[in-house]
């Protein structure tokens, strides 16, 4: 039995702020369970609900020291199992007692710092020794640089490997070298230029890269566009460097969570051979909840998404005005940077019958939108994988993207002289091209509409759970372990 040890900061069903928390939760659980021992290891927020916390059960603490900081730390250990998976919860209310996950940088490098060395410190306690630390973006990047440090002397960790997984390069986990090096009690040899120095600042994630055995991310394009000077984030070079022991596999979607058959939040159920009436009246009872005409010849384009520049929005803020003409509905769900959220509300306010914009988020609603939407919108910037494309094919709603990182991978644009393709794209960040795709895909919809039923179903049959993807990573974990 191999032992697979998932260190990161969030997980569903327990805390979620993005598609990170999604891969943690549902991957273990697809892993054969003949084959693999996975379990997995989070902080204890306070703001996990209730209905988890109260049936934590308490394993263990002890105290151990955080550099020049502390002396002597509180580390609780809780667990709770779940779908056949052990889970495992860092306690300390210090670090962890807030009202949300994340707060402002310099507090949360010390919570990930405090977390990376805590995790550590767990494993003989709870007697769980892994091959594999599967340790997932900057806040669990300093766990394969305490193996290779600290506790590379301890014969407990002799063997193991780490598998460091990119979820968004972006985010890194910067600080000054002086106050990282106080908290984490590393020596002062990890601080240099091929370590964790960077920019003359410590770089937690540049830690994680540089001391893991192997390198993920989600999506193939994303791997290569990372070793760009455009893509990189200044880490470029790095993973260049050692882009023999990097690869890309793209995330699945929990097909029981997003299931048109027997999903309960949306109005009607169905599947690809009853789609076409079946999206019909979803689309016209998301017109009635939104206070949109119920007209189902609309075209109803949505954008499900944080509202911010990453997700290409200053791209439909140009385009906006002619998207929106007689034929279409525009709907936006999603909260985010206050320019986009008054973007919107004021299109919404502008245009009553065209535009609905949505400033919350809110889980069920959003498989209403994916159900009774005609198209949904992800013009990425960049998009390491990206969920709302394969969530949107899942329900029958065609995802209309930028060419970029994962959205690049999952979406075959459509080709109407082959009668191929699930979705529509364009190359180039450009308002223009972007309108110009949407036009096109307006164009397919009302005068091709066999050929758009068509490519309706082709989205629904493409699997895009997370079986295929989970044997990519059971083969990665062997590969990694026979060496």
């Amino acid at each position: 039995m191999k032992k697979i040890l998932f260190v990161a900061s969030e997980c569903v069903p327990f805390i979620k702020t993005g598609g990170l928390a999604d891969v943690v939760g549902t991957l273990p659980k697809m892993l054969d369970k003949n084959e693999y021992d996975c379990r997995v290891i989070i902080p204890n927020y306070r703001c996990i609900p209730d209905k988890f916390r109260n049936n934590f059960k308490y394993v263990h603490h002890f105290y151990m020291d955080m550099g020049e900081r502390f002396s002597s730390v509180h580390v609780g250990i809780m667990e709770y199992e779940l779908d056949g998976i052990t889970f495992y919860f860092v306690d300390n209310l210090f670090y962890f007692g807030g009202d949300k996950p994340y707060a402002d940088t310099r507090y949360d490098i010390e919570k990930f710092t405090y977390f990376a060395k805590a995790v550590m410190a767990i494993l003989p306690v709870i007697n769980f020794r892994p091959d594999i630390i599967h340790c997932h973006d900057w806040q669990a990047g300093l766990v394969p640089v305490y193996l290779h440090t600290l506790y590379r002397d301890n014969p407990f960790y002799r063997g193991v490997k780490t598998i460091f997984t990119i979820h968004n390069l972006r985010f890194q986990g910067i600080w000054d070298i002086k106050t990282i090096r106080s908290l984490s009690g590393l020596p002062g040899w990890v601080f240099t230029p091929d370590k964790l120095e960077f920019k003359k600042d410590a770089n937690m994630l540049k830690g994680g890269l540089v001391y893991a055995d192997y390198i993920t991310t989600v999506s193939d394009t994303y791997a290569g566009e990372i070793q760009t000077d455009y893509y990189g984030e200044g880490l470029n070079g790095l993973l260049s460097a050692r882009n023999q022991s990097l690869c890309g596999i793209v995330n699945g979607i929990d097909y029981d969570a997003y299931n048109p058959e027997t999903d309960t939040n949306i109005a009607k159920q169905y599947n690809s051979k009853t789609c076409k009436k079946a999206k019909t009246a979803n689309k016209k009872a998301l017109q009635q909840e939104l206070g949109l005409p119920q007209d189902e010849s609309k075209f109803v384009i949505s954008i499900i998404s944080r509202l911010t520049d990453q997700k290409g929005l200053d791209l439909v803020r140009y385009a906006l005005d002619r998207i929106c003409d007689d034929h279409t509905q525009f709907i936006v769900l999603g909260t985010g940077d206050p320019q986009y959220e008054n973007l919107f509300r004021d299109y919404a306010w502008r245009m009553p019958g065209k535009v609905s914009a949505n400033i919350c988020f809110n889980e069920g609603f959003a498989h209403r939108i994916y159900a009774g939407s005609d198209a949904v919108l992800v013009p990425s910037l960049f998009e390491p994988c990206g969920l709302t494309q394969l969530i949107a094919l899942r329900y029958g709603t065609v995802p209309i993207v930028r060419e970029t990182g994962g959205l690049k991978d999952t979406v075959q644009p459509y080709n109407e002289y082959e009668g191929t393709g699930i979705g529509f794209s364009f190359a180039n960040y450009n308002g223009d091209e972007l309108l110009n795709t949407i036009n096109y895909a307006k164009h397919i919809y009302f005068n091709c509409r066999k050929e758009w039923d068509q490519m309706v179903v082709r989205g629904i049959k493409t699997d895009y759970s997370w079986s295929s993807s989970a044997k990519k990573y059971q083969d990665l974990y062997n590969r990694v372990l026979g060496w």
